[in-house]
């Protein structure tokens, strides 16, 4: 998809040398593939580079795309913070903050001592039937048919189900929430990403001030009952919380299922010894989430510092793109090769203090859809003829035509 793109804006502590294009611009969708052909391509260019137009509504940022170079900036949160790296409170002239994930150390580790008790691996395990339970339900709807589009019917709805459950959301709201996902994540135009974001947090307030007068036993309940340092969260940290959890829990999830569901598709003997050996889909989905990391992150420079021998000043964005990282040739011999029994140490879930809270849900979310797929779908391939288009910013598949 051509667009016109704004002038850009060069500081003047950017060398010209190093003002180089990148192609995950957010909001834009494209048919050429993100992964072998592009990602391997900027890792030809300099480890550090300013591109023009990497941040949402198209404005610059730093890439850094080497693995051992964003470990070092997960850790070193004095100089790149996480505070405001999404653009949605802002633009809707709000002051709540995504939270715990645009938290820095050492506030950081208070939100996460509450949230960690929520999304700890024996409380997930205890919803595994449940999640089971809906991915046997949207498989059975198609299983005859001999045919899915694989996004809608399944990667889409299947995750909100789940947290729809955990947020005790009426289940009628999935494809609202699929809208308004579309809206956040893979839209371009900044007055439409507004207006989902006012929507989101529109429905959040509704469902908090709800649950003060009627609390349940749901996560917005548990909330409202935490103290942090002897006080009860306020409103604008009750809507940060809410507002990351719909986030993270949502979009994600369906994304890498997409990309894992276009490999198997594609590649007949992984899809074969998955069905054989069950046991591997763990390591399996570690290596999908490795060669096809989807993420984008950012954090903001607070300080004049130099990093990898370029200097950065206070306010400049740096691109925390896993879609790179996955694919870095220095820390992954041969990354574009899918290989089941690499293990790697990937950092598709982030790194270091801003760990994804909800990686033990998305991986038995993950885990189960392989495993009740392959167990109820005959081998299965893309339609022919169907060639895979990708939003970007969030790289996921449009839509997933599946034949069996």
């Amino acid at each position: 998809m051509q667009i016109e793109l704004p002038e850009p804006v060069i500081p003047a502590h950017v060398p010209p040398g190093l003002v180089r294009p990148f192609p995950y611009a957010f909001g834009i969708t494209t048919s050429a593939d993100p992964f072998d052909d592009w990602a391997s391509a900027v890792h030809e260019g300099p480890a550090v580079f300013y591109a023009p137009h990497a941040y949402p509504g198209f404005t610059p940022a730093w890439i850094v795309r080497r693995v051992e170079d964003l470990r070092k900036i997960y850790f070193d949160t004095d100089t790149f913070t996480s505070k405001d790296f999404s653009p949605y409170s802002k633009l809707i002239g709000d002051t709540w903050t995504n939270l715990p994930v645009e938290i820095d150390p050492p506030e950081h580790a208070k939100y996460r001592a509450f949230i960690n008790p929520l999304f700890t691996p024996t409380a997930m395990a205890r919803l595994e039937d449940r999640i089971r339970g809906y991915a046997i339900e949207y498989i059975e709807a198609f299983r005859e048919r001999g045919a899915c589009e694989f996004m809608s019917e399944f990667a889409f709805e299947f995750p909100i189900k789940v947290f729809l459950e955990l947020m005790d959301f009426p289940l009628s709201n999935t494809k609202q929430f699929l809208e308004w996902e579309t809206g956040l994540l893979h839209e371009m135009d900044m007055q439409k990403m507004a207006d989902a974001t006012r929507s989101v947090v529109g429905f959040l307030r509704e469902e908090i001030s709800d649950r003060r007068k009627k609390p349940r036993d749901d996560i917005i309940s548990y909330a409202l009952g935490v103290e942090i340092d002897g006080r009860k969260l306020n409103e604008d940290e009750l809507v940060g919380f809410a507002f990351n959890l719909f986030i993270g829990g949502l979009d994600t999830v369906s994304t890498n299922m997409g990309h894992q569901f276009v490999h198997l598709a594609r590649h007949p003997r992984d899809q074969a010894f998955l069905r054989e050996n069950p046991k591997q889909i763990p390591h399996a989905i570690d290596e999908m989430m490795r060669a096809y990391a989807a993420v984008t992150t950012f954090r903001t420079v607070t300080k004049e510092t130099e990093f990898g021998g370029v200097r950065m000043m206070p306010g400049d964005k740096v691109a925390m793109s896993t879609t790179l990282a996955g694919r870095d040739p220095e820390e992954f011999p041969e990354p574009g090769q899918v290989r089941f029994d690499r293990n790697p140490r990937h950092v598709s879930f982030g790194f270091g203090p801003h760990m994804c809270v909800g990686m033990h849900l998305a991986r038995r979310e993950m885990r189960i859809a392989i495993e009740e797929f392959v167990n109820r779908i005959p081998s299965f391939g893309m339609k022919p003829g169907h060639d895979p288009e990708y939003h970007l910013g969030m790289i996921q598949p449009v839509t997933l035509p599946l034949v069996w």
